[in-house]
């Protein structure tokens, strides 16, 4: 397997087969284009016998300079459960280290109990939100009218290195 950085090009590949990965929902429209033009040194793809079979879109945020935030994870369904993601978190924690994050964030639906599962086995804590959605602490339309998300944040300085 070879992990490398995005490109521009890789958005052709994975914008068609978005949904498909995700059973159907549509998802696509959450990765536009700009992701892979602008944040290139922070986002990576997996490939074996150069198929992509999993890509991570994470950014360091401009607003607060110890914070990185991983914005989209797709994993191929036939290479789930093979420490496929656990690889690419790794790596982009390690891009986070490099520009001296310290937070690491990410957002999810709190209908998406893979996630929300997956987050916390990473060692990621939910934050404390406002509401309680089936014993999920979320934030209150938190990107727009009944859009309830619930927020993590993972600190890299309690990890091993």
């Amino acid at each position: 397997m070879n992990i490398r950085y995005i490109k521009s090009s890789d958005y052709y590949i994975l914008s068609p087969i978005i949904n498909e990965w995700w059973g159907g929902r549509q998802v696509s429209g959450l990765l536009p284009k700009l992701f892979f033009d602008h944040f290139q040194n922070s986002s990576f793809i997996i490939e074996q016998n150069r198929e992509t079979i999993g890509f991570i879109i994470g950014f360091m945020s401009q607003a607060n300079k110890e914070e990185a935030y991983i914005h989209f994870v797709g994993i191929h369904p036939d290479y789930r459960k093979r420490n496929i993601g656990k690889r690419l978190y790794e790596e982009f924690y390690q891009a986070a280290r490099k520009e001296n994050r310290s937070i690491v964030r990410a957002v999810t639906s709190p209908v998406n109990k893979g996630s929300i599962a997956y987050h916390t086995k990473m060692g990621f804590e939910i934050v404390k939100g406002d509401k309680e959605v089936e014993g999920v602490s979320v934030f209150e339309d938190y990107d727009g009218p009944g859009k309830d998300r619930v927020l993590f944040r993972k600190n890299l300085h309690t990890e091993e290195k």
